[in-house]
């Protein structure tokens, strides 16, 4: 069987690409295969299971049709611009025609050096490979737009870090890997024509809308700004932490991309970070929605040649569209946030409403994911269950709160058994907890021990399922648990 791959990227000017085979591996050893996603790209699982599948997964042979690439782009590396980043470890086989007519990327990362490797050996090690899988999938059950995992290999080899590390192979799947960095590098160098043929590019696979617009490259900057606006609307209300909000990490098709040093919110803190290289805290949770507005300016920066020739009419023009994000962010923000809280109504209280709980969780260091689950429970006697009010340190706080709560259900027009299934639908009950990564990671590279790992990925495939047997998922960390520190993996 091959699989049908095509390679409309590489029709691009060969300035954003470089043409590179991925690097044999020693003894590949297929860890999972995400059979769904194997059928939604119309490829047989059985096949990918074999000897000339696994070749392909590993990066052992080419599969026919594919005509493997390395994309160039720049980035901002926490607020510092590097001209030159690109594929340093990641090789793009083709993209696909899923069957629901979607064109979706499949690239190998982990798959060896590339001509934008620098330094690096262009391998991934087993750890980052396992929390990608884990991550990505269960974004993707939450119901986030993100790049998909379709395989994890193991190499055989060892990579060296800090200490020697198995070596693995993710196969991702993304609707594309354009980045905002890729139209940074395009503009770095000075080629016009490049810019606007990777702009038209993006036009018609992502949003073809843009291209009946009177501008459509600054149609095509609305559309980046509304998708982003609603890609971390719904981080926010899960509590997920990027970690590395880096412009070459910000996908232009709105999709979460890059799943290094992320991680989910166990107590609500605003202020809290674990990526090990954010030092100063610029990635922290609460300002993930001011970050994406500073990465996409500059992505109008490196459009505004085409969007207008007169220099300040086109920074004029695009500075509006950017200040469209604040209102369009909040107003996903508020949809998300009343939905968590059972409100299918809008009243103006709502945003204060929402806030004085926030504060009230942090103040009372109260578990983000559990309290929302908690809240969809019917009070008793019109006071806060007693699983809710104990997740709190200053339970007189809450219940104040919980009391103004209870007063707008009241003017709601749903009945509490139609706000509690609708409440269970986005409140999830298990996340992919920091704890609980780690130990799967330990227990894969330290003992060879994938069995914690597939219970995991089985486990947060349905995350607002009650499921007895995904009761010991759902637990915050135990003290002494606690995860503090993520890292890249790189």
């Amino acid at each position: 069987m091959a699989i049908a791959f095509e390679s409309t990227f590489s029709s691009l000017p060969e300035s954003l690409f470089s043409p590179v085979r991925p690097s044999a591996v020693r003894q590949p050893v297929l860890i999972r295969l995400n059979d769904d996603l194997a059928a939604d790209l119309g490829l047989n699982a059985q096949w990918l299971r074999g000897t000339e599948g696994l070749a392909a997964l590993s990066g052992n042979a080419v599969p026919h049709a594919s005509t493997p690439i390395a994309l160039a782009y720049s980035g901002h590396q926490f607020g510092t611009f590097v001209p030159r980043l690109g594929d340093g470890r990641a090789i793009l086989l083709g993209e696909v025609v899923d069957r629901s007519g979607h064109r979706r990327d499949i690239q190998l990362k982990g798959a060896g050096r590339t001509p934008y490797s620098r330094r690096g050996d262009g391998r991934a090690a087993l750890g980052p490979v396992l929390r990608e899988y884990i991550v990505s999938e269960a974004m993707a059950a939450l119901g986030v737009p993100t790049t998909r995992a379709l395989a994890a290999v193991a190499t055989g080899d060892r990579v060296q870090r800090e200490i020697g590390l198995p070596g693995a192979v993710l196969t991702r799947v993304a609707s594309s890997h354009i980045r905002v960095g890729t139209f940074q590098y395009a503009a770095t160098q000075g080629d016009i024509a490049a810019l606007r043929s990777l702009a038209d590019y993006v036009i018609a696979r992502h949003y073809p809308q843009a291209g009946t617009a009177q501008n459509p490259y600054l149609a095509l900057l609305d559309h980046v700004v509304r998708a982003q606006a609603s890609l971390i609307a719904h981080w926010m209300s899960l509590g997920f932490i990027h970690g590395v909000m880096n412009t070459d990490n910000m996908a232009v098709s709105g999709e979460t991309i890059d799943y290094g040093p992320c991680a989910f919110l166990d107590t609500y803190d605003p202020a809290k970070v674990f990526s090990s290289i954010d030092e100063f805290g610029r990635y922290a949770f609460g300002n993930q929605p001011r970050v994406a507005v500073w990465n996409l300016a500059r992505l109008a920066e490196a459009l505004l040649p085409l969007i207008d020739t007169n220099v300040d009419d086109a920074v004029a023009r695009a500075q509006e569209v950017l200040a469209g994000f604040a209102i369009q962010y909040e107003d996903a923000h508020l949809r998300h946030m009343r939905a968590k809280l059972g409100l299918s109504t809008a009243m103006s209280e709502d945003a204060q409403l929402i806030e004085e709980l926030l504060l009230t969780m942090h103040d009372g260091r109260a578990d983000f994911t559990l309290t929302f689950r908690a809240l969809s429970q019917p009070s008793v006697n019109g006071g806060a269950p007693a699983e809710l009010t104990k997740l709190f340190s200053n339970p007189e706080r809450f219940n104040g709160w919980y009391e103004r709560y209870q007063d707008r259900l009241r003017r709601e027009p749903v009945s509490p058994l139609e706000r509690e299934r609708a409440m269970m639908g986005v409140n999830p009950r298990l996340i992919p907890r920091n704890h609980r990564i780690e130990s799967v990671i330990s227990a894969a590279v330290t003992d060879g021990d994938y069995a914690p790992f597939h219970e995991l990925v089985a486990a947060l495939a349905t995350p607002y399922a009650e499921k007895p047997e995904n009761d010991p998922f759902t637990a915050p960390p135990a003290p002494g648990e606690e995860v503090l520190r993520t890292f890249c993996g790189t």
